[in-house]
Order: C-alpha cells, then structure tokens, then sequence
C-alpha cells in the first residue's frame, strides 16, 4: 500500500514540476481588467482597500466586500453581470455560466469570502474558466484545458486533493499526516531490511552485495542509493501540514504593525488631479499604505512596475533607507535590532521559488526571544515577509527537502531540473518495483509450508520479507 502512494506521489511530483495548481497572478488580474476611470471616481480614499474599474463604474474592495463610491455596498452579482464580467476579462463570450459553492479548482478556503462562485466557461480554443465573486463582482480563478488535464495527473493525486475530502480542512489533514506518517514507517523499515541483506565485504555470489535477481535486484539496490533522500522526501511531505504545530509562528503583531505604519487620517484627494498624474494613467489599481506616518498611494498596471505617489503632495516618493531602518524599530519594539542588510540578491529566505521577488530588499534582524527576521520594500515600506526561528527552519525542513530550493539549484535551471528528475526516477523505480514484488508475492499460490501452521503444529509467517537467492556452496550462510 505504501509503495503505491509513493509512487503516485513520485510521478505526480514530476508533472508538478512544471504545471502548478491553477492561481490567478497578479498580473493576470491587472492584464484582465479596465483602466480606472478617473472621471466617475468621487468621494474619500479608503484606507486598507483597493479601487478598481468595476462593472458600472470604479469600486473599492476590502476582504471580500465591494464598495461604489457612494460608499454602499454592492447587491449581490448577477448571472447576467458575471457573464458580462468574464466575457470583458478573457476577451471571449461566455458559453455556460453556472453558480457553485465549490469545485475541485476553488475547494481551498482561501475563496470562502466570495463565495457562492460564479463559473464562467468562455467560447475560447483554450477552455478558460473563470471564477467571479458573487459578493465583489471580482475574477478570483483562471483555469484553462490544459492546466486542469495536467493537474489531474498532479496536484490532485500529490496533495490528495479530491474535493470530498479538501472541502474538510481537518479530516484532510489527518489523511495527509496517517499516510505519509505509515508511508515513512515503510521505507525506514524497507531500508533497515535492505541493510541487513547487503554485503560488502563477505559478498554473494558472482561479488553481488545483493542476494536478490530482476525487479527484487532493482527494489533493494535503488532503495540502497536512493533510500535516505526518498525518507527526507516523505519526512517533509508529512512536515507540510506542520503536525502538533511545531512551526506554528504569531508573527508581527497587529499593534507593532500598527506603530510601524503610523496611519492617521486618509487625506482628502482631489480625483480628477490624481487621474491627471502620470503615474495614474492606465492604472488598473490603487490602494492607500501608511509608512511612517506617510500616506502613500500605490498604481498597479499590467508588466510594469507599480507607481508611488505622497497622498498628500502627489509627487513621486523615495523613501531614504535610513528612515525606514529607525522606523523598523517599532515592529520589535522591546528588542535589539542585531542588523540590517541591504540585498541585491537572493537569500535562502527571500528568492525566487515560484516567482519574482522584489530586489533590492531590506533585511533586518532582531536579538529577540523568536529570532526574527523581517523583509521590508525600499520603495514602499512594505513588510513583504516576517520570519522567525521556526518558520526558518521550517523552510530548510520543508521547502528545502521537498522542492531543493537551494540557490544554487534554482539559479542553475536546468541543473534543478536534472537533479529533480534524477532522484524521483529513483523513487519511482523504488516504489513501482516494490508494487510488482508485492502483487507476485500475493498472486502466488499458498500450499502448507506457506499458510501458517507446519507440520508439527509450528508457526510458519503467512508473508515474509522478500525472499534471496537460496544459498550456494560458495555463499556464506550467515545472514551478516
């Protein structure tokens, strides 16, 4: 049984390697959406939301809600309304709209603040789908033909993802933590086994370290190359749901966050002077940050970099590196700041794993009780990432054991892809290969010497480990 998960969990891995689990980007949000309409845009900005081109005009959203800029909320979004949203998204009419509470792309609970999910099959070559929001109106999911057939063979049979059973968060984190916890059990006790039977000095017949012939030969010597990595490889996947939650981290607290911000009054913003600034043509979004007691605003359009304006002057900001490392005291605020560096590239903690990260950053670290570290955008103030101990651990435990992440990996593609395919081969070979030895050893036919009792009344075992060579005149006897 485990040899079957394993090898499902192999060669799924290898699928995985190259198409992930379906996400909108945040640049294929922005590519799909209008340009804000500056003109329609009235009222006062909303701190911690984001204005975008709604259907009828610009909208605010903040967690899971929409706003007009009369500052009522939005009726609920119509059949006719998400079609009309999809078809002006994916530049393609809508073939079938369908309202759902969840489906196998969109069973995580990261959507559970818009549901029910508007699903919006489009008339394209490609199959897109498209998930709206019924409560925002927003697109939150993309999936095309070819990302669902291959997830099908990925993501779905590595994560155990069917959505019976990812629609119960717990239940499927106990199915994960029992069957990879019995799958470890079975390849430490498959290597120990395999140990035993290996010889190197008073070797086997023909010099052989192995006593076994075809696929028993190639079960126990991968499993005697490969076994360590694929243990560390399942020890991780177990580690993925943090059992007994010893990764578990508080992070920042929202009063430190607070403090770091300094956010006061939004101030009051002449629209049609901020949609004639530079900075907000083409814009597709904008949200309101506090850094330092500064109100910035922050324009987001497709393939370039966002714009900063000063909410208050309108004039393009540069925040002075210094400042934002004084300020930086505030989110730590009774601990010593043991550094600060400047990166210009990647550290094990901050680099490019399934996409771009911001660089340069500014990296600070604390002489806290938890260590901590935290990641901060020069041009924004942002705290991109917060870490402690544990979450640094947890990276080189997990992301490095299970992805190899390392730099010198990823900065060297193919080289990554090389060992990659390398060491799951060897899982699967290990894992298939102990799939057909286990079916031949049950497809076999039990007679007396086989089924338990002797002769005598004396125990025999129903099933054994598998079984060598018998023993020549020029082979040891000994089982050393």
């Amino acid at each position: 049984m485990t040899c079957l998960l394993l090898a499902m969990w192999f060669l799924s891995g290898i699928v995985m390697m190259y198409v992930p689990f379906p996400s909108l980007t945040q640049q294929e949000r922005l590519a799909g959406l209008a340009p804000i309409d500056w003109k329609q845009v009235h009222g006062s900005v909303q701190a911690d939301a984001v204005l975008q081109q709604g259907l009828d005009g610009p909208v605010w959203l903040h967690d899971g809600a929409a706003a007009a800029m009369s500052g009522r909320a939005i009726a609920p979004v119509t059949a006719r309304q998400a079609g009309g949203i999809a078809a002006a998204f994916g530049k393609a009419p809508a073939s079938a709209v369908d309202l759902i509470e969840r489906d196998q792309w969109t069973v995580g609970s990261g959507f559970n603040r818009y549901r029910p999910l508007w699903k919006v099959t489009l008339d394209r070559p490609d199959g897109l789908v498209l998930y709206i929001a019924s409560t925002t109106g927003t697109v939150v999911l993309d999936t095309n033909r070819t990302e669902r057939f291959w997830n099908w063979l990925g993501s779905v049979p590595h994560w155990i993802y069917p959505t019976v059973l990812r629609q119960d968060q717990p239940l499927w984190r106990q199915v994960i933590l029992w069957t990879s916890g019995a799958s470890i059990i079975g390849a430490v006790s498959g290597m120990w086994i395999g140990v035993l039977r290996m010889r190197l000095r008073r070797r086997y017949k023909g010099g052989r370290i192995s006593p076994y012939r075809g696929w028993q030969r190639w079960h126990h010597v991968t499993g005697l190359l490969g076994g360590t990595l694929l243990v560390a490889w399942i020890v991780s996947g177990w580690l993925s749901v943090d059992p007994n939650r010893w990764f578990a981290s508080k992070g920042l607290s929202d009063a430190a966050r607070a403090a770091y911000a300094g956010a006061g009054m939004p101030p009051a913003l002449d629209w049609q002077h901020v949609g004639s600034t530079p900075e907000a043509a083409g814009a597709r979004q904008m949200r309101l940050i506090w850094t330092d007691n500064t109100p910035l605003l922050i324009f987001s359009r497709p393939g370039g970099q966002d714009a900063i304006l000063d909410a208050r002057s309108l004039k393009p900001v540069k925040l002075e590196p210094r400042r934002l490392i004084r300020t930086a005291h505030r989110l730590v605020p009774d601990a010593r700041m043991e550094a600060a560096d400047w990166l210009t590239k990647s550290d094990a903690y901050w680099y490019e794993a399934k996409g771009s990260v911001e660089l340069p950053v500014l990296r600070i670290r604390f002489a806290d009780m938890n260590d901590s570290w935290v990641y901060i955008s020069p041009r924004t103030g942002e705290v991109l990432r917060d870490m402690d101990a544990r979450r640094r651990l947890y990276r080189w435990l997990f992301d490095g054991l299970h992805r190899w992440d390392f730099d010198v990996l990823i900065r060297q593609r193919p080289l990554w892809d090389i060992w990659m395919w390398v060491w799951l081969i060897v899982g699967a070979i290990i894992s298939v290969s102990g799939i057909v030895i286990g079916m031949r050893r049950l497809g076999r036919p039990t007679d007396r010497r086989t089924s338990g009792i002797g002769r005598a009344g004396v125990v025999r075992p129903i099933w054994s480990p598998i079984a060598p060579e018998p023993n020549t005149p020029s082979q040891p006897t000994d089982n050393a």
